[in-house]
């Protein structure tokens, strides 16, 4: 059986940023998307966006369109029809049932306090009880557990091992899609070779080269730029309502999230358009300037 993926596009970079319509963007998201879109456009690649909607109460409303314009606002315009994942039902359910009949599947009835319980990890408790599909989840029989690689901004990069073996959950029991199917099936789907994003994510990408090679599919590289952290050490995210950029005055936020990558933009740049702005950014984007670090504490 072939894995039911549509034909991937032609090779050559092609970079992405993926938001969750959960919110609006803010600094942190606005780094993310910035350092993805300059390192994209510096290699004369293509830089696509997806919009990560399969966890619908979560999701505000109008916030897709928002995030959409204030790219637009920041001079950060993408190459292709933009993907959203809550379109994307079918492939994934493809993908469930390939990875059903090649037996690289199980339904999972654990709940989180008998995870707690057993330690924090799940310790493969469901992989031998054929549970029926009702109230159940789905976890990948994780035969690979991945736990170094090569960052591009970071260096070598090293997980937790048990936390790389572990069984992780592809559907969850309420019927939504777990992020990691959805972000790696949405990868190939896309043709991305390089994923540029928030240091965040940098365990998570474990589990997704495990999932590639289980897929057999070429991985991209990664990149994990330091996040954007309070005095009190909470990063800024939507969860922790960090505040919108501002549409109507994006200059102060553009130059300085390129200043926060180690860009040195040059003071004239303050009274430069948006576009000035874009352009003499991609023109000097330099990857040894970006900080080796996981986060920065911003100054208030």
């Amino acid at each position: 059986m072939v894995l039911p993926l549509p034909q991937r596009p032609q090779p050559g970079y092609r970079g992405r940023f993926a938001p969750s319509p959960s919110g609006l963007l803010h600094f942190g998201s606005l780094i993310s998307a910035l350092a993805s879109y300059l390192h994209a456009k510096s290699c004369q690649g293509k830089w696509l966006v997806r919009i990560e909607d399969i966890d619908p109460p979560r999701e505000q409303a109008g916030a897709s369109s928002a995030i959409l314009s204030t790219l637009e606002a920041f001079g950060l315009h993408w190459d292709e029809e933009v993907l959203y994942q809550s379109n994307q039902t079918q492939i994934y359910l493809d993908v469930l049932d390939y990875l059903k009949q090649q037996k690289l599947s199980y339904f999972c009835q654990c709940t989180r306090a008998e995870i707690k319980t057993a330690g924090g990890i799940y310790p493969g408790i469901c992989k031998s009880r054929e549970h029926p599909a009702a109230n159940s989840a789905i976890r990948l029989i994780n035969s690979v557990g991945h736990y170094q690689y090569q960052d591009i901004f970071q260096g070598a990069i090293s997980c937790d091992p048990a936390l790389a073996r572990e069984d992780f959950i592809l559907l969850r029991k309420d019927g939504l899609f777990a992020y990691q199917l959805a972000v790696v099936v949405d990868d190939i789907c896309q043709g991305i070779s390089h994923v540029i994003r928030g240091c965040d994510l940098l365990e998570p990408t474990a589990r997704q080269l495990s999932f590639y090679h289980i897929l057999e599919q070429p991985s991209p590289q990664y990149g994990h730029v330091p996040l954007a952290v309070t005095n009190e050490g909470y990063k800024l995210s939507k969860q922790n309502k960090a505040p919108a950029i501002d549409n109507r005055h994006p200059q102060p936020a553009l130059i300085a999230a390129l200043t926060f990558l180690g860009q040195e933009p040059p003071a004239e740049l303050v009274d430069a358009s948006v576009e000035e702005v874009i352009t003499w950014a991609i023109k000097h984007w330099n990857l040894d300037k970006v900080p080796r670090k996981q986060q920065i504490i911003l100054p208030e």
